[in-house]
């Protein structure tokens, strides 16, 4: 049967006391409502609906891969999944809601969710789990003839909110997750009759479950294998714990293929980060966006890599990469930046304190220390003495600097863009070059060196 989801993204979240709404903060990297969104394709689900309300503008984006609907005033849930009918007219089969949340879930959870209905022949079927301390989460109320049995499904009688739960009904251990699969003409045809009296005055989703048992359906539990799947974010403490378990989740994962870490509880690595066998990442290493690693590479101890490609045998020290290209058997740093366009050829070096910008270093050469380069083009087998700069910014325009193969630049050299230094050239350190230089030449561009004898003794302070 076909499977579609709707995701609630309206909540504002008071209690992340942010300015940003709670779907838009980010685990890894990845916004809340993006990683729910992703659970729910793993699943199978076709269409995905996004129901966006507070701060819409800012989730949009968010989810605009997804069908996005409007809920133009935040009334409760049942409401929000009621505007999304419009956009599910005409589908006929089980319908996921989700809470945009909850990332730690996952398409396996999610597809048992929805097998499960299906299989029992059920309106709904809800995500259920045991909580040690039930507090503030809605509590599962089974009838008497509601036994879980074998398949671990029950019969739910209805499901109760904190506020309006008597002492009894709050001593259950058995939460609702917010997450609920149900046959869509049933959930839809059910969603006409929910009121809002209740403490908050809402529409309550979960007073769906009770319209439908009144109808002589059956809404039945099914239990979450690990509670932590079903946890939601509400606070910048639980979006802490959530970062926690994801990273624990995501770096088993990777280390269960070969990658090597020394201490995994200090690695952070994003949900599309590729990484091949047999490569090591030291502490305090932070591998972000689209980030991939080939094989025998050591990236670390501290070292920061956005949207950046690897490649074989790399060491990588004490770098923070942003966009940039690093191949086969480059070395960075320590402490070396390579901002956007950064391409460091086979075998090249970009040593320690060094900025590379938007520049291209040829194979195996090398800009060893102190340095900065910036639109660049570099051939193979350069040598960039310590403290050279390419000054690429006149103050209104960015200029080239295009530097042939095998140039020696000495120290401290200025080379004032445009400018072009053939192959094989050598540049005397100290240099000041404003004028292209000849392959095969020497280049010296400084003051000729004036010495005066005893100037300091007469010059001495008494």
């Amino acid at each position: 049967m076909s499977t579609a989801a709707i995701v609630l993204c309206a909540g504002a979240g008071t209690r992340m006391k942010s300015e940003k709404p709670k779907v838009a903060h980010e685990v890894l990297g990845r916004p809340l409502a993006q990683w729910v969104v992703a659970a729910a394709r793993a699943a199978g689900a076709d269409p995905v609906v996004s129901v966006v309300g507070h701060g819409a503008e800012q989730v949009r984006p968010l989810v605009a891969d997804t069908v996005v609907v409007e809920q133009p005033e935040q009334r409760g849930t049942a409401d929000a999944v009621r505007c999304a009918r419009e956009a599910l007219a005409g589908f006929d089969g089980s319908v996921l809601v989700l809470t945009g949340d909850s990332p730690l879930i996952t398409g396996k959870t999610l597809r048992m969710l929805a097998d499960a209905r299906v299989r029992e022949g059920a309106a709904c079927a809800v995500l259920t789990m045991q909580m040690a301390d039930p507090f503030g989460y809605g509590r599962i109320v089974r009838g008497a003839d509601a036994g879980a049995g074998a398949s671990g499904l029950g019969e739910v009688h209805r499901i109760v909110e904190q506020k309006d739960a008597t002492a009894e009904e709050a001593a259950i251990c058995e939460c609702n997750s917010g997450f609920y699969c149900f046959d869509a003409a049933g959930l839809f045809d059910a969603l006409e009759q929910v009121g809002c009296e209740n403490a908050a005055g809402e529409y309550y989703l979960t007073d769906v479950l009770e319209i439908l048992r009144k109808a002589g359906e059956r809404v039945i539990a099914v239990q979450a294998s690990d509670a932590q799947e079903c946890a939601g974010v509400n606070s910048r403490v639980q979006l802490a714990e959530a970062t926690r378990v994801m990273q624990q989740r995501i770096n088993r994962a990777h280390m269960e293929a070969g990658v090597t870490m020394m201490a995994p509880e200090m690695v952070w690595i994003g949900p599309d980060v590729i990484i091949e066998p047999d490569v090591e990442l030291l502490p305090m290493t932070f591998l972000e966006g689209n980030t991939r690693v080939a094989r025998n590479t050591v990236i670390g101890p501290n070292s920061r890599l956005t949207d950046t490609q690897v490649g074989a045998g790399c060491t990588v020290d004490e770098t923070v990469a942003v966009e940039a290209r690093i191949d086969d058997g480059a070395t960075c740093g320590p402490r070396a930046y390579l901002r956007p366009g950064a391409h460091l050829m086979e075998g090249a070096k970009a040593g320690t304190h060094v900025e590379i910008k938007k520049s291209t270093i040829g194979p195996g050469s090398k800009v060893p220390h102190l340095s900065y380069i910036g639109d660049t083009t570099m051939g193979a087998g350069v040598n960039i003495g310590a403290g050279s700069i390419t000054c690429n910014y006149d103050g209104v325009s960015k200029h080239a600097t295009v530097i042939g193969d095998d140039v020696f630049v000495g120290s401290d050299t200025m080379m004032v863009a445009p400018v072009e230094i053939g192959s094989g050239a050598v540049v005397g350190a100290g240099s000041v070059i404003t004028k292209d230089v000849p392959a095969d030449s020497l280049a010296v561009a400084r003051a000729r060196e004036r010495v005066i004898d005893d100037w300091a003794k007469k010059h001495a302070k008494h």
